[in-house]
């Protein structure tokens, strides 16, 4: 069995144990120290009896900071193995090993090669191992142990920055660094710069010390009310000063900063406070007269008004200082100006008749001189506002007459700029508008609303309303217009028309006479007199055409002389709506032939796709007589046998071009019934047939029918003629027939 030991880890403080501790005598020179020695035992822990200590059995301990000429001792291994004939190597491994600490592999000593810091780095972890030194194998298990630095006091207090800035309210109370003054006043002196000390052991004779530098800075209070620098302000401004514009600037002094030096200014009193207004620049703190109104000179040249600048963020705490605002006195002198002429009116307005004579004034427009000299004015017309030169005015009083005749039918507004300017000096001038509206005269005659061209059937009726006319009149009518018509007196008696006023500015035309003669006289004018009810009257003779046309029973036109269809400027309406329905019928039937055109494709013979009932088919193609033998085959009606063996159906188009199936024929004396079935066969046996049951007719009458065949179709076989009196025995119904053949055998005969 192979025995396995441990190291132990001794610190002795007096004289070591003779069984299994070596002395060592070699001792380094620096600080004093007790013997360490670290015993490899394999058995110490059953043999060893040691009394309780306050220290770590596993541990080193060694000053910081060795100042020695040699290495630093810090302590010996030893094994309880080691015989002391070389035979065993000690190894340190771990933190530093090799570098940091050295170990004797003989011995088994330890010791430090450098100056240890504990402040950079407090403890070392190391682990220490016996081996056979011919073997290289371990006799004892690796221990580990730890080598503690002991701190001395080699460091000076240290503050975290080099600089402290710190503010503090002016006239606060005490902090941590503490005011030494009472009402530390900011406005006399805003920075301070405080050096601090720090010493460790408690400041202690042997002690280190470190310093910082500490900026303080007083913030700001309102502490401090506005003051204006002078009492007085004197401002001057011109009177033709325009509103809004600045008069002059004053500033309220505050020895506080920022919104504790904000200053809001306002005019509590004056002679111009309704004249002036004043306004803070956020900017400069400063206040800004403006005008608010027109000045004039003439009417008052001195203003005195009374300015307060207030704080407007105030602190309670320092209203005991006394109010925090200031008033001064600001004087403004208004200087003269030379100022255009100003008109009575902003604008005026002026009415004239259209007929006024030529030069005739129609109103005046007054101007002066606002300036105490009282300067004459002279006027003048703006031609940019009066091209054609219709108005005019005296330059001297300012009337205003009329140059040119006035229409109010062409421009009932006239808008004109009268310019009135000094004569001593014509560049102060002023504009004013002049608005002049022409009033209506009875000027202008009645007319017809719109041209009148009628028609009148050849068989009118007397009295017979054939036209409505209605009138308009260029003037204007305060109470409305009242139209009456009449008929030329050249027209009244010998008309063949007469003319019915409604009274209601409208008038009807009626025929006098029952029928008209278009081909002795297609076209009347009628002339007709519109007079209107103002004074003076005015009156006018329009003309209205009649054509006389041919017309309906219901007396809808249907046809006039080339006259009547042509406008004198264009078609008629008539003639225009007539090309208009032909057009339209031309393309209902351009339509409908295209969509015959379509219909030729192949419909199928039952729409539905659920509809299974039994359908009978009908085809109304009666050919083209005996010549056509592309409808259907003649043959076949005559004789089964005459069947084309390639013919197929021709009722439609075979989606799939079958192979023709031959189709046995009939003999001469093949019954009726047989024949049915065999051609019922074949319709069902026939790809070509339509899908579902349907009614198939044959033109067979069989063989050795009585009436034989009626048919004339006969006749293109047969040589002789045909007997066909026994027509007549059939009764009423075949007269008819009975005559035709019976005619047809006399032409014969004859």
């Amino acid at each position: 069995m192979r025995t396995y030991h441990c190291f132990w880890l001794l610190f002795w403080a007096g004289q070591p144990h003779q069984s299994f501790l070596t002395l060592v005598s070699k001792r380094t020179s620096g600080f004093p120290e007790k013997e360490k020695v670290l015993v490899l035992s394999g058995n110490s822990r059953r043999d060893l009896h040691r009394s309780k200590r306050s220290w770590m059995w596993n541990q080193f301990f060694l000053l910081e900071e060795y100042t020695g000429t040699d290495y630093q001792y810090v302590g010996k291994l030893h094994s309880d193995q080691d015989k002391g004939d070389g035979s065993l190597k000690y190894i340190l491994s771990g933190d530093g090993a090799g570098d940091l600490f050295i170990i004797n592999e003989n011995t088994g000593d330890i010791q430090a090669t450098k100056r240890l810091d504990r402040e950079e780095k407090p403890v070392y972890i190391l682990r220490a191992q016996a081996v056979n030194r011919r073997t290289g194998r371990p006799v004892e298990p690796e221990s580990e142990f730890i080598i503690k630095i002991h701190d001395i006091n080699d460091n000076e207090p240290m503050f975290t920055k080099d600089v402290y800035n710190a503010s503090i309210p002016e006239m606060s109370d005490v902090g941590i660094i503490k005011t030494a003054l009472l009402n530390m006043d900011r406005e006399n002196r805003e920075q301070y710069q405080v050096v601090i000390q720090a010493k460790d052991m408690g400041g202690q004779m042997g002690g280190l010390s470190g310093t910082t530098t500490v900026n303080i800075t007083l913030t700001d209070v309102n502490d401090n009310p506005p003051r204006f620098p002078q009492s007085t302000y004197q401002f001057r401004a011109p009177e033709s000063m325009p509103p809004d514009s600045p008069v002059g600037r004053i500033k309220a002094n505050d020895a506080d900063v920022d919104e504790n030096a904000e200053i809001e200014y306002s005019i509590t009193e004056g002679d111009g406070y309704d004249m002036f207004g004043i306004t803070a620049d956020k900017d400069t703190q400063e206040g800004i007269i403006t005008v608010k109104k027109a000045l004039d000179f003439e009417n008052k040249n001195l203003y005195i008004l009374k300015v307060e600048a207030t704080n407007t963020h105030v602190d309670p705490r320092f209203l005991y200082l006394g109010p925090f605002k200031d008033s001064a006195t600001v004087r403004i002198q208004v200087e003269d100006v030379d100022e255009p002429p100003v008109f009575s009116r902003p604008a005026y307005i002026m009415e004239v008749k259209e007929d006024v004579p030529i030069n005739n004034v129609i109103g005046t427009v007054t101007a002066q001189d606002p300036d105490a000299a009282k300067n004459p004015v002279k006027y003048s017309v703006d031609r940019h506002t009066d091209m054609d030169r219709v108005f005019n005015i005296n330059s001297g009083n300012g009337s205003i007459f009329t140059s040119k005749p006035l229409d109010r039918e062409t421009l009932l507004w006239h808008n004109i700029t009268v310019i009135a300017a000094e004569i001593n000096n014509p560049k102060q001038s002023s504009r004013v508008p002049v608005f002049i509206k022409v009033l209506d005269v009875n000027d202008n005659a009645p007319e017809f609303a719109m041209f009148y061209e009628t028609f009148v059937c050849e068989n009118a009726k007397a009295e017979q309303l054939i036209q409505t006319l209605s009138a308009v009149d260029k003037d204007d009518s305060y109470s409305g217009h009242q139209f009456s018509f009449s008929l030329a007196p050249e027209a009244a008696s010998s008309s063949n028309f007469t003319l019915q006023d409604n009274r209601d500015n409208t008038a009807g035309i009626f025929t006098r006479k029952t029928r008209y003669n278009r081909h002795e006289m297609s076209t009347y004018f009628l002339p007709v007199v519109i007079s209107d009810n103002d004074y003076p009257i005015q009156s006018s003779t329009e003309t209205v055409t009649i054509r006389v046309c041919a017309c309906d029973h219901r007396g809808k036109m249907l046809s006039c002389n080339a006259e009547a269809l042509i406008h004198p400027t264009g078609l008629s309406t008539g003639a225009l709506i007539a090309i208009l329905l032909c057009i339209i019928i031309l393309l209902i039937t351009v339509v409908l032939f295209a969509a015959l055109r379509r219909q030729r494709k192949k419909e199928p013979l039952i729409i539905s796709k659920e509809d299974i009932r039994d359908n009978i088919v009908s085809y109304n193609d009666e050919g083209g007589g005996e010549e056509d033998t592309q409808a259907f085959d003649i043959g076949t009606l005559r004789n089964p046998e005459a069947i084309d063996d390639n013919k197929l159906r021709r009722d439609i188009v075979p989606e799939t071009l079958f192979m023709p199936r031959r189709t046995a024929t009939a003999r001469d004396n093949t019954d009726v019934r047989d024949f049915i079935n065999q051609r019922l066969k074949e319709n069902d046996t026939d790809p070509t047939a339509p899908p579902y049951d349907s009614l198939a007719t044959y033109a067979y009458e069989g063989n050795g029918s009585v009436a034989e065949s009626l048919s004339s179709l006969e006749s293109v076989t047969t040589d002789g003629d045909q007997d066909y009196d026994y027509l007549s025995d059939w009764g009423p119904r075949f007269k008819k027939l009975a005559d035709m053949y019976g005619a047809m055998d006399s032409d014969k005969d004859s």
